[in-house]
């Protein structure tokens, strides 16, 4: 009787050097596996695939409207992301960008209402000022736990996140509730002296999408041009050497946070100050968790990030155009973000493996 032995499966082998092709293709391969897997979902919910890709990747931005409206969901996850690689790159892994984005629309509204009848210029500065603030404090709270408690800032950010959230709802069903909303929960509109100036007519593209770009250009020189820069670096590659070295970790840590914390913050007063115009619950559809995906996606650099926070946009909008032109489910969005990092960590192997056919 003939044996047939069993065909040897493919093995991953360390290599002996990262390969720095891979780094920077990993995306771009993850996003070509998302884009096959999505057709095959958009087959399997009974739709021509290329229809589908077409009404989510292409139709949201067929017009000037929907270019703008790219800008407009891109604007917080820029900001929210620029932060997140500062922490990232000196390895503090902070989860709790979405609670520092709703605290810093929750204050930075009650702020708002507080100067709706003031006439002063700097309202809205001071407005700004208050939500970036909030997001700062609230993100200095896992610093002090992670610096004098030893604790692990991915529990205590991802819990900030749900105490954030339901401030929120408590405030807006309560104290700052419109009295005048017929028992809705949101505040009253701002008047304009709080609402953030639209840069392009007749669209909701607010002065939040230059401010992140100008946000980009700081952090680029921030991590590459200055000595901070550099003990971030060093710090998230060998914190030892870095204390070998005299860096401050704890400082750096505060540094890290604090400055992702304002950011975020600062992106959560933009949403409620430019094309909300007021506080309600769904503030964010999740854009400080989308910033981690972002962030990788970009590979922790500030021109990468700010090119994949407009794709991270696109599949918002496109998500939003399946369900009104296709009658797909909202979560589809969700899946498609789920799967373009779960291809991007499966691609990420590469960088530091390879397959190897045989046996050892």
């Amino acid at each position: 009787m003939l044996s047939v032995s069993p065909l040897p499966l493919p093995r991953l082998e360390r290599r002996q050097q990262d390969s720095q092709l891979l780094r920077y293709l990993s995306p771009v391969l993850a996003i070509g596996l998302t884009l096959i897997s999505g057709a095959l979902i958009f087959l399997w919910q009974g739709q021509d695939p290329l229809v589908g890709l077409y009404t989510f990747f292409i139709l949201p931005i067929s017009d000037s409207y929907g270019i703008a409206e790219l800008g407009v969901k891109a604007a917080p996850m820029l900001l929210c992301a620029i932060g997140l690689s500062v922490c990232f790159r000196a390895n503090v892994w902070n989860i709790g960008a979405e609670g520092q984005l709703l605290m810093g629309a929750l204050i930075g509204s009650a702020a708002a209402l507080y100067f709706m009848e003031s006439g002063s210029r700097f309202a809205l500065l001071f407005t700004v000022l208050a939500g970036a603030f909030a997001g700062l404090l609230w993100a200095g709270i896992p610093a002090v736990l992670k610096n004098h408690f030893n604790t692990n800032e991915i529990l205590t950010t991802i819990m900030l996140n749900y105490i954030a959230l339901n401030l929120l709802l408590w405030a807006v069903h309560g104290p700052l509730k419109d009295p005048n909303g017929f028992n809705f929960p949101e505040s009253a509109l701002f008047t304009e002296a709080v609402t953030l100036p639209i840069v392009l007519e007749e669209t909701r593209l607010h002065l939040g999408l230059p401010i992140g770009l100008l946000a980009v250009v700081a952090a680029w020189v921030l991590l590459s041009r200055t000595f901070i820069g550099f003990q971030l670096k060093v710090v998230g590659l060998d914190a030892s050497a870095g204390r070998f070295a005299g860096y401050r970790e704890k400082r750096l840590v505060y540094f890290a946070l604090l400055i992702c914390g304002a950011l975020a913050g600062l992106a959560g007063v933009f949403e409620v100050t430019g094309p909300i115009g007021q506080l309600v619950p769904q503030v964010s559809p999740g854009y400080g968790y989308a910033a981690i995906i972002v962030a990788f996606l970009g590979r922790l650099h500030p021109v990468g990030i700010a090119l994949t926070s407009f794709l991270m946009a696109l599949v918002f909008m496109g998500g939003e155009m399946g369900q009104m032109e296709l009658g797909l489910p909202l979560a589809l969005g969700s899946l498609f973000q789920g799967m373009l990092l779960f291809y991007l960590l499966a691609c990420d192997v590469l960088i530091h493996f390879k397959l190897r056919g045989g046996r050892a």
